[in-house]
């Protein structure tokens, strides 16, 4: 049964169900061929009402702050991870109750923070994210290895004589990419911090990795994770987020008025600086179900959101009738990177979450309105 886009709210994000079945069985897939340990990185997706689904096929989840972990703790309460360029005293206590691995960002933090997670009542792992100084991204905003990078120790800053007490090692290094990308880190990685591995329990891989796309070489990474795994005879934990939900997600938008500037232009009822922020801070352009690159089809528009921002433009499209009020338009791959950054800048109302499946339907999970608008403000 194909998704009746008519039925749902606009604006709103579907999840397709099924489509996220698929990726999580191919993670699955890759945990029991190789034992490593797979996370949801819920800095790309935070879908909560997903979260009992997803942890019946992976480890946990990886967190970037407190209210991560702890939302991960309540909806999964599977393995808890945190990372954070810097904890706070006030957050720590709590951070304590929720998590299980906690990793570090510099050995200034690790030294204040130590004798609190030794005293914790529970048992906590800790690590130390390491910066090889090596990466492949090409685009500043989302390189950590970058000069002057604040995330994690170089080489030259690494103390292995502060190591008592920490289990594991840490990178990240990857954004979008196949596993030769990683492959080519692991070596530098190994080769500026491997003899500091031997004697701990685990090495994680952090987030990055497109396991989940057409063409990913999953052999490659999987012989990237054997590797590791027998030489140092540690285990292996990769953090994922875009892989979890990659183009399981889409945004139901309706055009709300056309006009002409020099050009067709169409205003949505959703915005790009508001519904989708990384179409302008990627910045990329997210395919619209039956629609095409400006001048492939009969009729092009440049669709914009309808706040004050000047630059709300999502881009331009170009279709094969001529758009009219109230046509429904479909964007692609947006259950990632979508409704954990969206904000209610100009008091545009948030898109309503929407789950689909071919058994169920649509099913509206919920919807917001002014309420969710003021009580971010006072």
């Amino acid at each position: 049964m194909a998704i009746d886009f008519t039925a749902a709210p606009s604006p709103s994000y579907i999840v397709d169900e099924d489509l996220l079945v698929k990726n999580l069985e191919r993670l699955k897939q890759l945990q029991e061929r190789t034992g490593c340990k797979i996370l949801l990185a819920q800095k790309a997706f935070s879908m909560f009402a997903f979260y009992p689904l997803i942890g019946r096929y992976l480890s946990g989840v990886a967190s970037s702050s407190l209210y991560e972990a702890r939302l991960g703790r309540e909806e999964m309460d599977k393995e808890v991870h945190i990372y954070s360029p810097a904890y706070d005293e006030k957050d720590f206590a709590e951070i304590l109750e929720v998590s299980d691995h906690i990793v570090f960002n510099s050995f200034s933090q690790w030294a204040r923070f130590k004798d609190q997670v030794k005293q914790a009542p529970r048992v906590i792992e800790c690590g130390m994210r390491v910066n090889p100084e090596y990466s492949e991204v090409e685009t500043g905003l989302y390189d950590p290895c970058a000069p002057y990078s604040r995330m994690g120790v170089t080489e030259t800053n690494f103390d292995p004589d502060a190591l008592e007490g920490l289990d594991g090692l840490h990178f990240h290094t990857l954004c979008e990419q196949n596993s030769d990308a990683l492959e080519h880190t692991l070596k530098v990685v190994e080769r500026k911090f491997g003899q500091y591995l031997k004697g701990m329990k685990w090495l994680n891989f952090g987030g990055g990795h497109h396991i989940t796309r057409k063409g990913y070489d999953l052999e490659r990474l999987e012989r990237c994770i054997t590797s590791v795994q027998e030489k140092y005879a540690i285990d292996v934990y990769l953090e994922p987020g875009e892989a979890v939900a990659l183009n399981s997600g889409y945004l139901v938008a309706s055009v709300l008025d056309v006009f002409e500037n020099g050009m067709p232009i169409a205003i949505l009822d959703t915005s790009a600086t508001c519904h989708m922020p990384d179409v302008l801070e990627m910045p990329y352009r997210p395919e619209i179900l039956d629609a095409g690159k400006p001048g492939e089809r009969a009729f092009t528009y440049r669709l914009g959101g309808p706040t004050c921002l000047s630059g709300d433009v999502i881009g331009d499209y170009s279709f094969d009738q001529p758009l009219k009020v109230g046509d429904r338009l479909v964007f692609c791959d947006m259950a990632i990177y979508s409704m954990v950054k969206n904000n209610t800048f100009n008091g545009i109302a948030l898109p309503s979450l929407v789950k689909y499946s071919e058994q169920e339907g649509l099913q509206t999970i919920k919807t917001f309105n002014y309420e969710n608008f003021k009580t971010r403000l006072s």
